[in-house]
C-alpha cells in the first residue's frame, strides 16, 4: 500500500529526534511564554515575544492553512482595490486561531521587511493576483486593552470611546478632532462621518478583537465615559456600513462561538446583537480559520523545525505503513488505506493517532481549546521525551510521558479528581502496576509493554468521564494496539499486555459490545464493585458524613496546643463565651469565597454576635476555618466513598456480603485508598482562616479577613498557627510601647490618666479593634517589661484622692490583678516629681534598704502622705553610702534635669572616717578640719 516498504530493516530506522528538532523555545520549556502570553494590544506595542513581534519570525512559525489563506487574499485584494469582502468576522471554537489570524493580517500589512521574507506569502499574492501590496493603516480595538468606565491618553490627548481609539489611531490629533463631540458626549458616530474618517486614511485595515469582553461591562441602563451598551453596538453597526462603502478598507472582527467564552447573560445578549450586525447585508461572511486535515501542518509548524531529513522521514513512515499492513484486521481498517501513509507523513513525527485522540476526544472537554490545548500538552511532552532521550520512531499515544508531573498534570486538570489516583497506581510511575508487572516480565519491560498498553487506554477514554461520546465507551484492541505498535515489534507482546493488565488493574474496565463482537476498555476513577459502593453512598446521611470530617480533623489537630478550644460544626451556643482562645471551624455547607458574600459571613457573625439566644460579649476570641467554594465539593463524595467502602467490607469481613477472594482484596485496597485521600482533601478544602476584625472604635460594623493556608506543607495546626503569628492575628508577645500606644489613643485623657490593667484586657476580649493576645500572660509579660523604664507607663494598686497606692515608675514588680492601674507616663513622672520626698527613691527602681529608708510592701498598696508641695522649688537630703553614689547620681541628676525649665542644684556633702587598728574611731574631719 505505502510502495517499496518489503525490504526496509529496522535497524535503519531513525528515531524520531534524529529527523525532526524541536523548536528552540520547546526544547527549552519557554513555548508556552512565547506561543500564549502574546496579544495584539502587546505586539501593537511592541512588547511581544519575538515569534509574535516581527512579521518574519511570525510566518516562520506559522502554518498558513485553507482558512487563513482566503483570509489573506481577502485583505490584500480589498486593500488594491481589486474587490475582497470589506467586513469578515472571525468566529470559530476557542483557541483555534482567532486573534492569531488577526496578527498574521496586521503583519502583512505593516512588514517592516520585503514580502519575498515573509515565507508562504509571495505565492499567496501570486494567486490572488496581487502584484504589489500597500503598507495600510492599522487599527486594533483589543477589548481587553480599556475599562469602558475610565479614560486612557495617546499623549495628552484623553480618549474615552472606541470611536475615540478608531479616529485617533487612524489620524492622530486631526482624525480624533472629527470625533470629538462624540468622544466627549459617548454618543456612536454617524456612518457618514466613519466613511469619510475611513476614506481620508485609507488604505487602512480596522482589527476588532475580544469585543464582547468591552461590550458585556455596560450596565443595564447606565451611561458609563465610554459611552453606552447601545451607542457601542450602533458605532459597530455604523463602522461595518461605512466600511462597506470604501473600497480600500476592510474590517476583521473576531467574536466567541461557545456561551462559556462570553462570561455571561450580559455578554451572550451582547454577541447574538453581534452576531446579527455582521451578518447583515451585502459583503459580511463568517469565516472558519483551521479544519481538521491542517491540524497537523500547524502542530508541526509550531513546534519544530523544518525536517533535516526528508528521506529518513520517509523510511519511517513507509516501514509504519508496512507493519499495518503486515497486521491486517488486528488493527482499525483506516490503516489499510493508501491515505493513512500520507497522514504518516503529514502528521510526522507525531502519530496521526495520537492527533485524533487529542482532537477527536480531549478537545470535546470544556476549557482543552483544540489546537491551543494540543499545543501546549505537546510541547511538555516532547521537551520531557526529549529530555529523557526517548527512541521511539514516532511519537504514539503509548509514548506519553504520564511519569513526568509536569505533563500528567496538563491532562488530568481538565478531568475530575480521582485520576491522578488511576495513573500513579494503574498506568505510569515508578509504583505502577504496569512498572511492577514490567520489573517480572522482561519481554514486557523491554519495549515497556504494559505502560504503553496503560497509556493508550488512558489517551482514548478518559475524556469519557467528562463527556458523553455517542457510540461504544472506550478502545477496542485494534486501536489499543495502533497507539503502541512500531515496526520491529511484535503485536503478540502487546496484546499479552494488555491481557494481564485486564486481570490486574484496579481501575480498568472491559466490556465486549455483543453487536460488533469486540472487547472494549477504558479507565475510570471507580475501581470494580463500585456499583455496591455507590448504593450505599446514597444512603449515608449528612449526620455521619460530618461526624467523619470531625474525626479527621480530631486526629489532624491531635495534641495542638495553640487554641484553649476548637470546636467543630457546632451551633453558637456550645462555644463559651470567656477569655479562653477559641478556633471555630464551620460546616463545610458555610464555605468562604474570597471577595463574594458567602455562607462563612452568616455563620461567622452569628457565632461572632450570639451564644444561642443569648449574646455573645467576648467575640474577639474566636478564629474561624472554613472551607474553599470549590475545594468543599470532592469532600462530601469522599467521605461517603469512605464510609460505604468500609461497611463494605466490614459486611465481607462478618459474612453479611458473599465476594471472591479477587474481589474482597480490590474492595480492602479501595477502602485505604479512600482513606489516604480523605485527610488530604479535607486539608485542601479547609484552606482559609477567617479573622473577625474592626477598623476603628469609632466604626462598629466587623470586617472579615481570610488568610489562605498552605496545605502542603506542615500540619493543619501548625500552618494555622504561623498564619496566625506572621499576621499578627493572635499575639504570643508584645511590646510595651505597643501598649502604651493603644493606652494613649483610647484610654487615657486629661481627666482619667489610669486605666485599670483587667479593664484593658477585659476590652481586648470584647472589641474588634484591639489586639488578641494569646492569654492573659501576655499582657501581665508585656506589663512586667514596661515597668523597668520610666517612657511607658507608672503603675499602682488604687488610688484614694489625688493619692496612687503602691505607686512605681521605672522599677518594682507587678501583679496582674483587678487593682493594678496604669499611669499615662507623663502623669506619673510628675506624680513622682510631686512626691519624691516621701515616695524617695521609689519611683527611681532603687533599693531602699540601701539607703537607709523602709521600702513599701511591693504586693501590698502602700498609703502615702504627701509633703506640702511648694511652689516652685522641691528640696530633699539623704545619707547615701558611697557605693552607691554614682549610680544615685546618675539616675537622680539624669530625672531632675530632663524638664528644660528645671534648674538643678545638687550640694554634696563628704565624711570620711577611718578605724585604727585598735578598733577605735577617730574624730571626724570635715573638708574644712583637714587631718
Amino acid at each position: 500500500m505505502a510502495g517499496n516498504g518489503k525490504d526496509i530493516k529496522p535497524m535503519s530506522l531513525k528515531p524520531w529526534r534524529e529527523i525532526a528538532l524541536p523548536h528552540r523555545d520547546v526544547l527549552e520549556e519557554t513555548f508556552r511564554q512565547s506561543e500564549f502570553t502574546a496579544d495584539i494590544t502587546s505586539v501593537q506595542s511592541g512588547k511581544a515575544a519575538r515569534e509574535y513581534q516581527e512579521a518574519a519570525a511570525f510566518f516562520d512559525r506559522t502554518f498558513i492553512t485553507a482558512g487563513m489563506h482566503w483570509l489573506l487574499t481577502q485583505v490584500a485584494q480589498r486593500l488594491t482595490g481589486q474587490g475582497g469582502e470589506p467586513v469578515i468576522r472571525l468566529q470559530t471554537v476557542f483557541g483555534v486561531g482567532k486573534t492569531h489570524s488577526l496578527l498574521a493580517a496586521y503583519h502583512l500589512v505593516t512588514r517592516q521587511c520585503p514580502l519575498t521574507e515573509l515565507i508562504g506569502i509571495p505565492e499567496l499574492l501570486e494567486q490572488a493576483g496581487v502584484t504589489a501590496l500597500p503598507q495600510a493603516r492599522v487599527v486594533v480595538l483589543d477589548g481587553t486593552a480599556h475599562s469602558p468606565g475610565q479614560h486612557w491618553k495617546h499623549g495628552q490627548r484623553i480618549i474615552r470611546t472606541l470611536w475615540g481609539e478608531l479616529a485617533w489611531q487612524l489620524g492622530g490629533e486631526d482624525g480624533f478632532n472629527r470625533v470629538l463631540d462624540a468622544d466627549a458626549t459617548g454618543t456612536s458616530p454617524g456612518k457618514d462621518i466613519l466613511r469619510e474618517l475611513l476614506e481620508d486614511y485609507a488604505p487602512c485595515i480596522v482589527l476588532i478583537d475580544e469585543l464582547i469582553a468591552y461590550v458585556r461591562q455596560f450596565p443595564e441602563g447606565r451611561t458609563l465615559s465610554g459611552g453606552s451598551y447601545d451607542s457601542n453596538l450602533s458605532f459597530v453597526q455604523a463602522l461595518t456600513e461605512a466600511a462597506n462603502l470604501v473600497p480600500t478598507t476592510i474590517v476583521l472582527a473576531s467574536l466567541p462561538q461557545s456561551e462559556s467564552e462570553t462570561g455571561s447573560q450580559r455578554g451572550m445578549a451582547a454577541l447574538r446583537t453581534l452576531e446579527k450586525i455582521f451578518g447583515r447585508g451585502r459583503g459580511r461572511t463568517m469565516w472558519k480559520p483551521v479544519i481538521m486535515e491542517e491540524a497537523c501542518g500547524i502542530i508541526r509548524c509550531r513546534l519544530f523545525d523544518p525536517i533535516r531529513d526528508p528521506a529518513a522521514q520517509d523510511t519511517v513512515c513507509r516501514a509504519f505503513a508496512k507493519i499495518y499492513e503486515d497486521e491486517g484486521t488486528k488493527l482499525p481498517t483506516e490503516t489499510q488505506e493508501n491515505r493513512y501513509f500520507e497522514r504518516l507523513t503529514r502528521a510526522y513525527p507525531i502519530h496521526p493517532e495520537l492527533l485524533d485522540r487529542l482532537y477527536e476526544d480531549w478537545a470535546t472537554i470544556d476549557g482543552f481549546s483544540n489546537t491551543r490545548g494540543v499545543l501546549k500538552l505537546m510541547a511538555k511532552v516532547i521537551s520531557r521525551l526529549w529530555k529523557d532521550n526517548n527512541r521511539d520512531l514516532m511519537i504514539l499515544p503509548g509514548s506519553l510521558p504520564l511519569y513526568d508531573a509536569c505533563s500528567r498534570n496538563d491532562l488530568t486538570c481538565y478531568l475530575p479528581l480521582g485520576w491522578e489516583v488511576v495513573i500513579e497506581r494503574d498506568i505510569d510511575g515508578d509504583r505502577a502496576e504496569t512498572t511492577d508487572l514490567e520489573n517480572h516480565e522482561p519481554r514486557f519491560g523491554l519495549i515497556n509493554a504494559a505502560g504503553r498498553v496503560a497509556r493508550t487506554i488512558f489517551l482514548g477514554s478518559a475524556p469519557a468521564s467528562v463527556t458523553t461520546k455517542d457510540g461504544i465507551r472506550g478502545l477496542d484492541r485494534a486501536r489499543v494496539l495502533l497507539g503502541c505498535l512500531q515496526p520491529g515489534q511484535a503485536s503478540s507482546t502487546y496484546l499479552d499486555a494488555l491481557s494481564r493488565l485486564t486481570d490486574r488493574l484496579h481501575y480498568l474496565n472491559h466490556s465486549s459490545d455483543k453487536t460488533q463482537d469486540a472487547v472494549h476498555f477504558w479507565f475510570e476513577p471507580r475501581a470494580n464493585l463500585r456499583r455496591e459502593m455507590e448504593e450505599r453512598k446514597r444512603h449515608i446521611d449528612d449526620r455521619a458524613v460530618r461526624s467523619k470530617i470531625a474525626e479527621v480533623f480530631e486526629h489532624m489537630f491531635g495534641g495542638a496546643t495553640f487554641f484553649d478550644g476548637i470546636h467543630l460544626f457546632v451551633p453558637s451556643e456550645e462555644v463559651p463565651d470567656d477569655s479562653a482562645l477559641r478556633l471555630v471551624i464551620l460546616s463545610p455547607h458555610d464555605y468562604y469565597s474570597r471577595g463574594d458574600s458567602c455562607p462563612a459571613f452568616t455563620s461567622l457573625l452569628d457565632h461572632l454576635r450570639n451564644r444561642g439566644p443569648l449574646p455573645r460579649y467576648r467575640g474577639n476570641r474566636l478564629l474561624f476555618l472554613a472551607a474553599d467554594q470549590e475545594g468543599r465539593m470532592p469532600i462530601g463524595d469522599t467521605v461517603r466513598m469512605v464510609l460505604a467502602w468500609s461497611s463494605l467490607v466490614d459486611d465481607v469481613r462478618e459474612g453479611r456480603l458473599n465476594l471472591d477472594p479477587l474481589q474482597k482484596k480490590p474492595a480492602e485496597k479501595e477502602l485505604q485508598i479512600a482513606q489516604e485521600v480523605l485527610p488530604r482533601l479535607v486539608r485542601e478544602c479547609y484552606r482559609w482562616l477567617l479573622c473577625p476584625g474592626q477598623e476603628t472604635f469609632a466604626n462598629p460594623s466587623p470586617t472579615i479577613a481570610g488568610f489562605p493556608l498552605n496545605t502542603t506543607t506542615g500540619t493543619i495546626a501548625s500552618e494555622i498557627e504561623r498564619t496566625c503569628m506572621e499576621n499578627e492575628l493572635v499575639l504570643t508577645t508584645w511590646s510595651p510601647i505597643h501598649l502604651r500606644a493603644k493606652l494613649q489613643e483610647l484610654y487615657w485623657t486629661l481627666k482619667q490618666p489610669a486605666v485599670g490593667a483587667m479593664s484593658f484586657w477585659e476590652d481586648t476580649l470584647r472589641s474588634l479593634y484591639l489586639p488578641r493576645l494569646k492569654n492573659r500572660e501576655v499582657l501581665a509579660q508585656t506589663i512586667r517589661s514596661g515597668v523597668t523604664s520610666c517612657d511607658f507607663f507608672g503603675t499602682a494598686y488604687g488610688k484614694k484622692g489625688k493619692e496612687f497606692e503602691g505607686f512605681h515608675l521605672g522599677g518594682g514588680t507587678i501583679q496582674l490583678d483587678n487593682t493594678l492601674l496604669l499611669i499615662e507616663p507623663e502623669t506619673a513622672r510628675a506624680y513622682a516629681n510631686a512626691y519624691r520626698p516621701v515616695l524617695g527613691a521609689a519611683s527611681l527602681g532603687q533599693d531602699f534598704s540601701s539607703l537607709g529608708a523602709t521600702p513599701p510592701d511591693q504586693n501590698q498598696p502602700t498609703s502615702i502622705t504627701p509633703a506640702t508641695p511648694k511652689t516652685t522649688s522641691f528640696y530633699a537630703t539623704t545619707e547615701v553610702p558611697a557605693a552607691l553614689f554614682a549610680q544615685l547620681a546618675d539616675k537622680l541628676v539624669a530625672a531632675l534635669s530632663s524638664n528644660p525649665r528645671a534648674t538643678v542644684r545638687v550640694t554634696l556633702e563628704i565624711l570620711n572616717e577611718t578605724i585604727d587598728t585598735e578598733g577605735n574611731k577617730p574624730e571626724a574631719h570635715d573638708e574644712n578640719n583637714k587631718p
